[in-house]
């Protein structure tokens, strides 16, 4: 699995020195515990949770007290945070950091899903300039010497973009880097991704990191990303799924100390029990944590010979017991098979026109409705 090798300068956010200019962007349901630990066995970079919600925080919800445990080995600890009120972010970012819960706080203005973006949060929020540069001011504020980022994607749509202004305002609120997903709310996570807005940011940002994210499939792509378009690290979501060994292949690429694998069919099978084991510890429970490993096995074994009747096997395995009994079963030696395990992971659904409030778009400025939008919004207690 051949990647280019580029030296490229450390990544500094705030005080933060990352040995690599990588970090891995939050995904829900993907990154806890388990799979941050799972990567960095293999690289190095900032490896961020899943998204919190602000007043979930606030609260103490329980399933999110959980979610924002670190693990001892894990520095350094960084969260992201997902709100829509200034007030309740700002609070949840003081709790952070009066219990010294991460190193480092990231604020979700780029997340796509409906349920989101209905009550105006997510990608739909930096619409509204004046209540996304306040929650940035108001967040960077109460994080003092603890740095805080954003992540956003270009805009509601392709005419309804955002990022430019909305980078500009954050860079100016305190921000201390700012990630683009170069894809619009409408896109979802369908298409190509447009790394020319990225350089664009770049040009724009001047003061902070820019990190690029979209379409980062493999080291290969990383080092193209930050040659194209100028910026100063790169984001990867979903091009690990099922391959947390890509931020080894990271590191390697660029020129940190970072031995490449060959990643046969034992090697994976090997990564996967890993998997399985960490999720197992991090719940506390080995059944949930066999059966939260499920979602997994069809990115791990992407186009491995792994029948589909082992497949269906370990997409039911209620214990380690019978997962080892399964892995068992595979051809160790099995080489790795290219391309037919290259390429786009996870879902990426098709366009669609965003769920936004009922004329969210008619203004830039908040409005009584729109208000009344957010205040439901900020009332979810999800625990992510």
């Amino acid at each position: 699995m051949p990647a280019p090798t580029a030296l490229a300068p450390a990544l500094r956010i705030g005080p933060l020195d990352l040995q690599v200019p990588v970090v891995l962007a939050p995904m829900a349901g993907i990154t806890n515990t388990a799979f941050r630990r799972l990567c960095r066995e293999y690289g190095a970079g900032l490896y961020v949770s899943e998204m919190i919600t602000s007043r979930a925080l606030v609260e103490r919800n329980e399933t999110t007290m959980r979610l924002v445990t670190h693990h001892e080995s894990e520095t350094p600890r960084s969260i992201q945070l997902y709100g829509v009120d200034p007030a309740t972010v700002a609070e949840a970012v003081r709790i952070v950091v009066a219990e010294d819960l991460a190193d480092h706080v990231d604020l979700n203005f780029g997340c796509p899903v409906p349920k989101v973006t209905r009550k105006g949060g997510g990608s739909a929020l930096p619409w509204k300039l004046g209540l996304f540069t306040e929650i940035v001011r108001r967040a960077a504020s109460a994080a003092g010497d603890l740095p805080l980022t954003v992540k956003m994607r270009k805009g509601i749509d392709d005419d309804h973009l955002t990022y430019l202004e909305a980078g500009r305002a954050a860079e100016d609120a305190g921000a201390a880097a700012v990630a683009l997903h170069a894809r619009t709310a409408a896109q979802f996570y369908s298409g190509t991704a447009d790394w020319s807005a990225i350089a664009r940011l770049k040009e724009t940002v001047t003061s902070v990191p820019v990190l690029g994210n979209g379409d980062i499939w493999s080291a290969d792509d990383a080092v193209r990303m930050m040659s194209e378009t100028g910026c100063d690290g790169v984001v990867v979501g979903r091009g690990c799924l099922g391959r947390p060994w890509l931020f080894g292949e990271l590191a390697a690429a660029f020129g940190a100390d970072a031995s490449r694998v060959d990643p046969t069919l034992g090697f994976v099978a090997a990564a996967f029990r890993r998997h399985a084991e960490l999720l197992v510890e991090f719940f506390d429970d080995e059944g949930r944590g066999c059966r939260d490993i499920r979602k997994h096995v069809a990115w791990y074994f992407k186009g491995y010979p792994v029948g589909g009747d082992v497949r269906a096997s370990l997409a039911t395995a209620s214990s380690l017991a019978e997962i080892d009994a399964l892995l068992a079963q595979l051809d160790h030696d099995a080489p790795y098979p290219g391309a037919a395990a290259e390429g786009q992971r996870g879902r990426a659904g098709t366009p669609k026109r965003p769920a936004l409030p009922e004329g969210w778009l008619e203004h830039r400025e908040l409005d009584a409705t729109s208000s009344g939008d957010l205040a439901a919004a900020e009332l979810d207690h999800s625990g992510g």
